[in-house]
Order: C-alpha cells, then sequence, then structure tokens
C-alpha cells in the first residue's frame, strides 16, 4: 500500500531509506547515526541496509561533520548530516555560513554543494540545557542556505525527499516534540513544491501564521477561538528561506488580521520578517497591527518550567483577542 500511519520519525526514516535505494550517492553522517540509529531513531535500521561506507558513525565534531559533507559535495556526493541536538549546531556554524552557503557562487556555479543538514529543534521535551533551542532565524538570514520545517508525518516524508534531491544546500528542522506524532503519508502522491507555504485550516476573521512544532498549536488554538464565534485561517509557512509570502498576503488580504507564532524568541525572529513582507504588500487590508506571539527574549529555561517560556494556546488566543478588538 502506497498510504500508511506513520509517525513523523518513521516518516523520517522512509524518505532517508527512498533516497538512498534510489541514488548510491546519498550518504547519512553524524554522531550515533549508525549503530545505535540516532537519539532519536531517525536513522535506525539503514547503518545494517546499507553499510558502514554509507550510514557513517563520525566522530563528536560537528564541525568536522560538515567539513567532511563540503568534501564530499565536491566528489559528488549527496550527503546528509545529522546534527544530534539543536544546541549543538553552533560548533558547524563557520562551515555552514562560510563553507556550505557560499562554495556555489564562490565557485561561480560549477560546484554544487548538495548538503542536507538535518537539525531536531525546539523544546517541549524536558530537556536539559542546549537540548531545546530554535536557531532557525540564524540560517534564514544567510544567503545561499535554503531554510525549511516540517509539522506533519507527510510533509515531513515529502520535504526530507525533495531536500536530498536539490543541489543546494537546505537547513532541515525538524520539531522533535512532534516525532511521535502519527499522521497518513501516501509514498506516492505528488507533493507541493518544497518552498511553499500552505493553509492548513480556513477562515475569515484573523489569519494566523506557525510553522513547525507551533503549527499544531496554532491548530488547536484556532478550534478553541470557534467556540468565541471567530474563524481563524491557519497558514503552515513550511518554508522559512525563501519565504512564501503569496498565500499570506492573500489571506490577510481577506482577513485584515495577522498573528505570527513561533518557538524562537520574538526579537529578529521569522515573525518579524513575515510582519514586514505583509505591510509592504498587504498595508491598506489590514486593519489591525501585526501581532508576534513566540518564545521570551531569554536563554531557554530549566525543563521544569519551559512549558511557561513556550508559546500556547492561550498566548496565542490572547493575540487573536487583541487583534479582533483593534
Amino acid at each position: 500500500m502506497s498510504t500508511a500511519n506513520l509517525s513523523m520519525a518513521a516518516a523520517l526514516n522512509a524518505a532517508l531509506r527512498n533516497r538512498m535505494e534510489a541514488d548510491a550517492k546519498v550518504l547519512v553522517m553524524g554522531l550515533d547515526v549508525g549503530k545505535l540509529g540516532g537519539v532519536f531513531r531517525i536513522t535506525d535500521g539503514l547503518q545494517k541496509d546499507f553499510g558502514e561506507d554509507r550510514v557513517i558513525d563520525a566522530p563528536l565534531g560537528e564541525s568536522g561533520i560538515i567539513g567532511a559533507a563540503v568534501g564530499l559535495a565536491i566528489r559528488g556526493y549527496r550527503p546528509v548530516c545529522e546534527i544530534q541536538f539543536d544546541g549543538f549546531v553552533y560548533p558547524a556554524f563557520d562551515q555552514i555560513v562560510s563553507q556550505v552557503a557560499k562554495f556555489h557562487n564562490r565557485s561561480l556555479g560549477q560546484v554544487k554543494m548538495p548538503i542536507t543538514v538535518r537539525i531536531p529543534y525546539g523544546g517541549g521535551i524536558g530537556a536539559v540545557e542546549h537540548h531545546s533551542e530554535s536557531p532557525e532565524a540564524y540560517f534564514a538570514h544567510t544567503a545561499g542556505l535554503k531554510v525549511v520545517t516540517c509539522a506533519n508525518p507527510s510533509d515531513a516524508y515529502w520535504m526530507l525527499r525533495q531536500s536530498v534531491d536539490c543541489d543546494d544546500p537546505v537547513i532541515f528542522f525538524e520539531p522533535k516534540r512532534r516525532y511521535w506524532a502519527k499522521g497518513q503519508v501516501d509514498t506516492e502522491a505528488s507533493p507541493p513544491p518544497l518552498h511553499s507555504a500552505r493553509v492548513v485550516r480556513p477562515g475569515k476573521d484573523v489569519t494566523l501564521v506557525a510553522y513547525g512544532p507551533m503549527v499544531a498549536t496554532a491548530l488547536d488554538a484556532a478550534n478553541a477561538a470557534r467556540e468565541d464565534g471567530h474563524e481563524v485561517e491557519v497558514i503552515d509557512l513550511r518554508s522559512l528561506s525563501p519565504i512564501d509570502i503569496g498565500p499570506v498576503v492573500q489571506s490577510v488580504t481577506k482577513t485584515g488580521r495577522l498573528v505570527v507564532v513561533h518557538e524562537a524568541s520574538v526579537n529578529l525572529g521569522i515573525g518579524a520578517e513575515i510582519a514586514a513582507r505583509v505591510q509592504e504588500r498587504a498595508f491598506y487590508s489590514l486593519e489591525a497591527p501585526v501581532l508576534r506571539v513566540g518564545g521570551f527574549d531569554t536563554p531557554y529555561p530549566a525543563s521544569r518550567i519551559e512549558e511557561e517560556w513556550l508559546p500556547d494556546v492561550d498566548r496565542i488566543l490572547d493575540a487573536v483577542d487583541r487583534t479582533l478588538t483593534y
């Protein structure tokens, strides 16, 4: 059967297996991705089936993992690198920003960088320090990188396949607290383009934009708002660079109100970019200021109070109520 009910973790595993079967140049590398199958078991079973030459247990050193991927890409391979946790990506930041993002341009288009960097991100799992961060804005700001994030198992499957096939480097953010959420995955479907936003719940009163782990929370908020008589339209951004702003502008033209939600701190986050673009393109449709809901401008807290830090249904509903009162 082409359709199965899979968790997001299983969908990601299936996507990697599909691409490795289709192309011998696809490699998986990272800390504990082989024998252990990854800390979240996303690569479970791949080393047994494809061998240690294609599923590589790398030493502890994120800069070395990405640096090796650059060399492999130059030689025609398509490496998929796993960064074990979001907060561990910073040692590799120099390689990603200075080499991965710029090599194609520096070589005048002669050398491609078909590298996919998978990063589990976000909070909500009760983890310790450096294990619950949302660094997406750093990478979305960097020219030469494509940045995407999935919110459900179907998108996880298809977006990872599309990322591995892409000749440009893709930073692939995986919402770790959604790894165990299940959904229907059709492996023979015609997926939407990788860099496209999508309306996941129609509405007419307020536009609510989210991505990654916040999409499910935004849908819960929209369902709660309906009890108060408000129809909230929810858009899953999916791609953070490039941003598909068209569906957002179209929705705001209809609703006149916009709330943007993400786990990352509000200051200079993706929400600021969405607000600026909508103001440029739909200023005369806005009936209220664009509001942003996100994490507080503090380091991610200890796990015992992380639920106080993370945006939740109540904070989103408060923003919806405020935008409706203007």
